[in-house]
């Protein structure tokens, strides 16, 4: 059929189920605007920055199963959305960027075109796992579909789709193709998972260590099978929270790791980089532990990781192949005893009840949430403890930036999450500082009426940057905010806002704004607080443990 490359476009994004599109019209994309309008089966909902868009794009992704869309101009459009794409990438998340591009016959001319910047294309490589270039309308729908293989193949990502602003408006033979059921998660290799479960069977106490490559290959139930065929304790990682629920016996945090890892002769980390981002060298080894990775990344297992068999595959195919595999397998000779375990849980509470005001207000949020509420965590000082402290008990309940650690990103994702999810449940945690870099995205959430609660930490400053100067240097230096009033901003915007005070006060007004429905913003005053670093640095058990931890080398019998 005869469509325009703007047609064609929407046409196949319908077919590949896309029901959201979050971006900003532009000359460029005019033809692609006007074909979404005459769409309806697709909404697009606008942004004030492309940043948003993003963001957005990857709040919908991780909390429906569902790719989340992006469409922004080429040029100063497609560098505002990187922050979002880069936090997409980090944490392994399916969103599809659309990009429009300058008119296809100036491309890498330097003819200085509206939106034209030098090697426009290669500005995807950092943070997209692939991206393709339209160059006739025919070629559209074949690379939409291709972007969306791409996104589930081998480890999921981010990836792009630029078509220019001639493409989009011309018209030719346009042929829709049909998506396929095919499942392009990598397979394990049977040589390796023998290996592997040869290792496990002759495992007198393993521990699973969990990262969010669980999440994002959707092996929360794998991993759970896995875990009680081995009887083995999954500690999580901070990206790995909701892995597995927080009500099951072996559900444990890093925190708790730090006892339970040294008693382990193996260690099986499936879906982490296994390396703490602040200190990449300070990976957990021990003298004479055994080590199997089992991730999509062929770099998973390189150095500064300890030696290790590496099933390199999806998580979740690679554990039921291993359950299988293990037929007639008997648990291992040491298991965790109840008594030590309730003794370590209790450590691990008093260490996290210690950091104050931070623990209470982690608890308001909680009580206030139900189980399947989302909480999107951000980078402030409640939540860098809320990644320790905050419990979770279904897969894609907490959202987090993972190593990319974008300042500013949790309002905007949680705007996502609240469109991709309506009357579910939605608070999004930020500092004053990190809520300044999209605020004016309160008129996106009372525009389409997003029932996102949002709460503003406000302390006046770059909180944790003034720490991190006054512990290194002895005192901090422009980390001062000139903060708005959130109530009169809110107010402006037409977006009901509160004032609190306590977390008392925090979770009641959470509640009533749950139960209203609609974007709601509450701001909390608070001054310093204590720093939650303590319970976040992976500790290096090879060089020593943890010194706060309890003796309990009888934690398993």
């Amino acid at each position: 059929m005869q469509l325009t490359g703007g047609e064609a476009l929407v046409a196949q994004l319908e077919r590949e189920g896309a029901s959201q599109i979050f971006g900003i019209p532009g000359v460029q994309l005019d033809f692609a605007v006007d074909a979404l309008r005459r769409s309806d089966a697709i909404a697009f909902r606008t942004t004030r920055n492309e940043q948003a868009a993003s963001y957005m794009a990857d709040g919908y992704a991780r909390t429906t199963g569902k790719p989340g869309v992006c469409m922004v101009v080429p040029g100063p459009g497609v560098l505002n959305a990187l922050a979002g794409l880069s936090t997409a990438y980090a944490c392994s998340s399916r969103v599809l960027c659309v990009a429009g591009q300058i008119h296809s016959g100036a491309i890498g001319r330097g003819l200085g075109l509206l939106h034209e910047i030098k090697n426009s294309s290669a500005v995807f490589d950092s943070v997209t796992k692939w991206r393709g270039l339209a160059s006739s309308p025919g070629e559209v729908p074949g690379l939409i579909r291709r972007a969306y293989e791409e996104m589930d193949a081998g480890r999921p990502g981010p990836v792009a789709v630029e078509i220019p602003q001639d493409v989009l408006a011309m018209k030719g033979e346009v042929s829709l193709v049909e998506p396929t059921a095919r499942d392009l998660r990598a397979k394990p290799d049977q040589a390796a998972v023998r290996r592997a479960a040869e290792l496990l069977t002759r495992a007198e106490f393993p521990v699973i260590f969990a990262g969010g490559g669980v999440l994002a290959s959707r092996a929360t139930k794998a991993l759970t099978r896995f875990a009680e065929r081995l009887g083995a304790p999954v500690v999580m990682s901070e990206n790995g929270r909701g892995a597995i629920s927080d009500h099951h016996p072996l559900a444990f945090t890093s925190l708790s790791g730090r006892v339970l890892v040294p008693e382990a002769d193996l260690l099986i980390v499936v879906g982490s980089r296994f390396a703490d981002s602040r200190a990449p060298e300070a990976v957990w080894s021990q003298a004479g532990q055994q080590y199997l990775y089992i991730n999509v990344d062929e770099q998973a297992a390189d150095a500064p990781r300890p030696k290790g068999l590496h099933v390199c595959a999806d998580a979740g195919l690679a554990m039921e192949a291993l359950c299988d595999e293990m037929d007639g397998f008997q648990a291992p000779r040491r298991t965790l005893h109840a008594g030590a375990v309730a003794k370590l849980r209790a450590w691990r509470q008093a260490q996290v009840d210690a950091i104050e005001p931070q623990a209470t207000y982690v608890r308001a949020i909680r009580a206030a949430l139900p189980e399947n509420g989302v909480f999107v965590n951000e980078l402030t000082q409640v939540g860098y403890f809320a990644r320790e402290a905050y419990p979770v008990y279904e897969p894609g309940t907490i959202i987090g930036p993972g190593h990319q650690g974008t300042l500013g990103y949790g309002f905007p994702t949680g705007l996502g999450v609240a469109a991709g999810n309506p009357g579910r449940p939605v608070v999004a945690i930020s500092g004053d500082g990190g809520f300044g870099w999209c605020l004016q995205e309160l008129s996106t959430a009372r525009k389409y009426n997003l029932g996102l609660v949002t709460v503003v930490f406000a302390d006046g400053h770059f909180g944790n940057v003034r720490g991190m100067l006054n512990q290194q240097f002895g005192q901090a230096y422009e980390t001062e905010l000139a903060n708005p009033d959130f109530m009169t901003l809110a107010k402006a915007f037409g977006v009901p806002a509160t004032r609190v005070t306590s977390p008392e006060g925090l979770e009641g007004a959470l509640k009533a704004a749950i139960a209203a429905g609609g974007p709601a913003l509450i701001e909390v005053p608070v001054g310093q607080m204590p720093s939650p670093w303590s319970l976040l640095r992976l500790r290096n058990q090879g060089a020593g443990a943890d010194p706060t931890a309890p003796r309990v080398r009888g934690v398993t019998a």
